[in-house]
């Protein structure tokens, strides 16, 4: 993602939150928006696949810590206002200028640094290269939905991604098929030119003829408008781990944005949300389950049997005595964790009391009463 993006976009406005939103608004924010405009909900509308990329983008800013500190810190410095020189410096038919990393890459190619950008204000005049230095794709964000025993195991899923790529048409030289680019006169391929201000001092802009990309196009691609590049749709498997939590963020390396120059493409973060299971819960590594045992069951003891998520049955043993609420811990019958290992399942009874009963029945529970003898089981609520 390029610095111009930084300053120029405003994230917090995109998901639509306030700049001290915490992060749990924001991953709701997301969240909403990515379901409304998701590509498979509106096949063919470019719209909705540019704010679906435009909030995925603003997510991935926002929802790390550190990103979104460098983006405040940026905008702090440089004001939410800031445009590049020529009124923003847009390629030919409104594509995409020049990024920030475009200025700076031509301004620090071979052994130069950053100050050669502001030319004779610091007294160096070095000349610049026109070396064009890789630069590594965007990442992109996608979101998964899976059910709970896919999660628990590890699933295979497909889905689709939409990002940025050299173009099609004309591999990404802006220039239509047939011809080619050529170094700019003005800047011979650096992207720069020195220019002087009203007080007198020699700064370096971007070159107002190729705006600051190094190259011109006398005949631009028809497809990109003489950007290079172009929204690429992918349907991809995604491979999810198993043991993996609603709304955690997986990294596939590699799987994002294609790079230029030869650089290496971004990463892909999927993110994961998880159905809930009719029987089962989770704590952890612990998978969760409330057994329903009868009355006698509980006051006299008994053998149960209860189930395992996609296993065997396996006997579980109620002693006498049990009240409702108890919690019973079957060894190695959780979710499997990176060690190979597996958590437990946590089985808590629930004391069925009948809803009526027959005659025979309630006389055997009355027998019962006079034989226990008296008690007071809400004795200590009035004790001082």
């Amino acid at each position: 993602m390029s610095t111009k993006d930084w300053l120029e976009k405003d994230y917090y406005k995109v998901l639509g939150v306030s700049k001290d939103a915490k992060p749990e608004e924001i991953k709701k924010a997301f969240r909403k928006l990515a379901r409304e405009n998701h590509p498979d909900q509106h096949p063919g509308d470019d719209a909705a696949e540019r704010r679906f990329k435009d909030v995925s983008e603003a997510n991935s800013v926002l929802s790390d810590p550190k990103k979104r500190a460098e983006y405040d810190e940026q905008r702090s410095l440089f004001g939410s206002g800031f445009r590049f020189p020529g009124g923003g410096g847009g390629r030919p038919g409104g594509a995409p200028g020049p990024s920030m990393e475009d200025l700076f890459r031509n301004a620090t190619a071979g052994d130069q640094n950053i100050s050669d950008l502001f030319g004779g204000l610091f007294g160096n005049t070095t000349s610049r290269r026109s070396t064009r230095q890789p630069r590594r794709g965007t990442d992109i964000e996608g979101e998964v939905t899976i059910d709970f025993t896919q999660a628990v195991e590890g699933a295979t899923v497909s889905m689709q991604t939409v990002s940025d790529a050299a173009c099609a048409s004309c591999r990404g030289t802006g220039a239509r098929a047939g011809t080619v680019p050529k170094v700019c006169p003005s800047c011979q391929g650096s992207g720069m030119k020195e220019a002087r201000s009203s007080s007198g001092f020699s700064i370096a802009e971007p070159c107002p003829d190729c705006r600051g990309r190094g190259l011109v196009v006398d005949d631009p691609c028809p497809d990109c408008l003489g950007s290079g590049r172009a929204r690429s749709t992918a349907t991809m498997q995604v491979r999810i781990p198993a043991g993996v939590t609603d709304g955690q963020r997986i990294r596939v390396k590699g799987k994002g944005g294609a790079g230029e120059n030869g650089g290496a493409p971004g990463d892909l973060y999927v993110l994961v949300q998880v159905s809930p299971h009719r029987l089962f819960g989770r704590k952890g590594d612990n998978l969760t389950l409330t057994a329903p045992v009868a009355f006698a069951e509980a006051a006299l003891g008994a053998d149960i049997e209860v189930p395992t998520l996609n296993g065997p049955r396996v006997r579980l043993r109620v002693p006498a005595g049990t009240p409702n609420g108890r919690t019973f811990r079957v060894r190695g019958k959780g979710v499997r964790k990176g060690n190979g290992e597996h958590g437990d399942l946590l089985v808590t009874v629930e004391v069925q009391v009948p809803s009526s009963l027959t005659g025979e029945a309630s006389q055997a529970l009355r027998a019962y009463a006079d034989a226990a003898g008296p008690s007071d089981p809400r004795a200590l609520l009035f004790r001082g």
